[in-house]
């Protein structure tokens, strides 16, 4: 959505009039490392899985990453455009590994999905909201702004260039943010799609521009 680069790990889609936050993770070093620090970054995790191989080992590592975070899971099976998909074979899969979707008699919701094709898309993203409304997710908009730094790189024209998702609060330009290595008044911020925004407002994907040197992810 808005022709990503490999730069921006986070980006919106608009539904129903509401917005959603994807945080792109595969083989992503941000994604083990805030696991790791323990830092809950996303409120619901989807859990994608080929319909038409098997349940690979990195799917039963984001299984234990996604666990241990204690998120709500939608398991997202993919590629059922493919002659060979079985979904249901992947459903009696996960279920040997702890993983069981309502249809197989558990309390995780499932949704098929061609990327492709662009089938079950709409489905999907009535799931996340329905998810999200079930888990009654809810901002502090009046708190200082804090967030999360999902990656960060250094740009020869920009200087240190930040993508963080913020969780509470409004963050605007000329406030002055710091992490625990760098320190930034804030010169500009973009949206995901590189336009400049006035304001990140909580879960919103920005792109944060004023940082003294690279922030640590």
């Amino acid at each position: 959505s808005g022709g990503i680069t490999q730069h921006i790990g986070a980006y919106e889609v608009s539904h129903n009039n509401k917005q959603i936050t994807f945080i792109d993770t595969p083989g992503h070093e941000a994604f083990s490392a805030m696991r790791a620090r323990g830092a809950q970054v996303a409120d619901i995790a989807l859990l994608v899985v080929d319909a038409a191989q098997s349940v690979q080992p990195q799917t039963k590592e984001a299984i234990m990453a996604i666990k241990r975070a204690e998120i709500p899971m939608i398991a997202v099976l993919n590629k059922i455009d493919l002659p060979n998909a079985n979904p249901q074979k992947i459903k009696g899969e996960l279920a040997k590994v702890d993983v069981l979707v309502e249809s197989m008699g558990g309390t995780i919701p499932s949704v098929e999905v061609s990327a492709k094709e662009k089938i079950g898309i709409d489905e999907l993203l009535e799931m996340i909201l329905l998810v999200a409304e079930m888990q009654d997710l809810k901002a502090d908009l009046d708190s200082p702004a804090e967030g999360l730094i999902i990656e960060s790189y250094m740009d020869s024209f920009k200087g240190p260039v930040a993508t963080a998702t913020d969780q509470k609060g409004i963050l605007n330009k000329k406030n002055i943010i710091a992490t625990d290595l760098a320190v930034a008044k804030v010169k500009s911020i973009l949206n995901f799609q590189n336009k400049e925004i006035e304001q990140g407002m909580p879960s919103q994907p920005v792109i944060i521009l004023g940082f003294d040197k690279v922030p640590a992810v």
